[in-house]
């Protein structure tokens, strides 16, 4: 028989198994018992990771209308509208120099607002945005031949193009959701590249609909689009039905007043996730989809305050949401992220200094690393906000690296052996019984 040694209660082990990986890493105190069952310690959150945040542009007013999205390295590119010059401007980050690219895309007339950006498969920027001089639509994509932007002119017919989002179908072909001001209406134009040229329709025509759009299209590339009913003032959903050649259009909130500053994502099931202000409370909302009940699933996330504004949704590889927002009650940049083991909202404040967090754009990596443009109010600047997952401390008790000690890190022993005496006898830790 033997029992565990008792110089090996409150001192550090740097040998424990992670899944079925054996790694070094100092945890926390550990006294091995009967059976190989641990008892640990546990300890408070130290060492977590903060957000980095930097200016993007400050040369003059700009950063309003921002738009984020991430290139294959992880890279951002943001899309963003100049209001000293009246242009549309766009900044990549240069990871060879490690500084900010930024350069002036359109400046024809005023231009450059209500921007959305997206990034083809190689990596190009394409840009849908409002020409603000002649109440137009404008597209604005990267010809990586020519080193120069294309650039044409979507709709004209009327005051169209406000509130715009891009999305690219797998052929890098745009599709562009937007805002009718003459109508009223919700319209939809898509890219024929058969045609090569520009199908336009209309969505949505009843009453006054339309406003505050968000585009996304599923795995077969079909549209959904998330908009506002300004009538009712309420939250509507229109998606493309490929058998009916028709959209499918529903209400998803009447409660109140609804629907400001939506935006939506599809998740690994292609059902919606749509972050959403309410109106008559100023708090921030979010509906998603319930497959099983073939309704909506609809909670407040924060109503702490004037808050909800700019909403921007992401959703991780575990398709647990991400929302940025602004505070206007505190003139805060928060970010709500859901957390699948509390099934609780997080939520922090990423930038305080200052009036910021208008124009907030979110977008996700692939380790699930935050990456959000926003404007700063107060010196009239692009900003932007990288929260890195990683854990940069070695943290006694973090097995699974999110910077914090915690009960989670408990399950993650709970089935395993740490030091098996029946085993390795020979193991220093295994002192033979008197």
């Amino acid at each position: 028989m033997y029992r565990c040694a008792q110089r090996l209660c409150h001192k550090k082990l740097t040998i424990f198994w992670k899944g079925s990986k054996m790694e070094t890493r100092k945890i926390l105190t550990i006294c091995v018992v009967a059976f190989g069952l641990t008892v640990w310690q546990y300890a408070p959150i130290v060492g977590a990771n903060t957000w980095d945040i930097q200016p993007v542009d400050t040369a003059g007013d700009v950063g309003s209308s921002t738009s984020v999205a991430l290139d294959d390295m992880g890279n951002p590119h943001i899309s963003y509208y100049d209001w000293t010059n009246d242009d549309l401007k766009y900044a990549v980050w240069n990871s060879v120099t490690s500084s900010w690219d930024i350069e002036t895309v359109d400046s024809g007339g005023n231009v450059g607002a209500a921007t959305s950006l997206a990034l083809d498969g190689a990596g190009n920027p394409h840009i849908s945005y409002l020409d603000l001089g002649n109440a137009n639509l404008k597209y604005a994509a990267w010809n990586s031949v020519t080193s120069s932007w294309d650039i044409v002119t979507v709709h004209s017919t009327g005051n169209v193009g406000y509130d715009c989002s891009l999305a690219l179908d797998a052929a890098g072909n745009p599709r562009i959701s937007y805002y009718d001001g003459t109508n009223y209406d919700l319209k939809y134009a898509a890219w024929n590249s058969v045609t090569s040229s520009w199908n336009i329709e209309t969505v949505d025509s009843i009453g006054y609909v339309g406003s505050n759009t968000s585009l996304e299209l599923d795995s077969a590339g079909d549209p959904r689009i998330s908009y506002r009913d300004i009538t009712n003032a309420d939250l509507k959903y229109a998606a493309w039905n490929s058998v009916t050649s028709s959209w499918d259009i529903e209400t998803v909130d009447s409660t109140g007043a609804v629907g400001i500053y939506t935006s939506l994502a599809l998740d690994s099931a292609d059902s919606p996730r749509i972050s959403y202000q309410g109106s008559t409370g100023k708090d921030l909302k979010y509906a998603a989809w319930n497959s099983s009940t073939s309704s909506w699933d609809i909670e407040t996330v924060d109503s702490a305050g004037s808050v909800g504004f700019y909403t921007s949704l992401a959703l991780d590889s575990d398709d647990s949401p991400h929302i940025s927002y602004s505070d206007q009650t505190n003139y805060d940049l928060k970010c709500a992220s859901w957390n699948r083991y509390t099934s609780s909202w997080d939520i922090e404040t990423v930038d305080s200094t200052g009036s910021v967090g208008d124009y907030s754009s979110i977008a996700l990596d692939a380790a699930n690393n935050r990456h959000i443009s926003y404007l700063d109010s107060t010196n009239a600047d692009l900003k932007y906000a990288f929260f890195d997952a990683s854990c940069k401390f070695l943290l006694v008790g973090d097995l699974d690296d999110n910077c914090r000690a915690d009960l989670l890190d408990l399950a993650l022993l709970a089935g395993h052996w740490l030091i098996d005496c029946n085993a390795d006898p020979g193991n220093p830790a295994c002192v033979p019984k008197p």
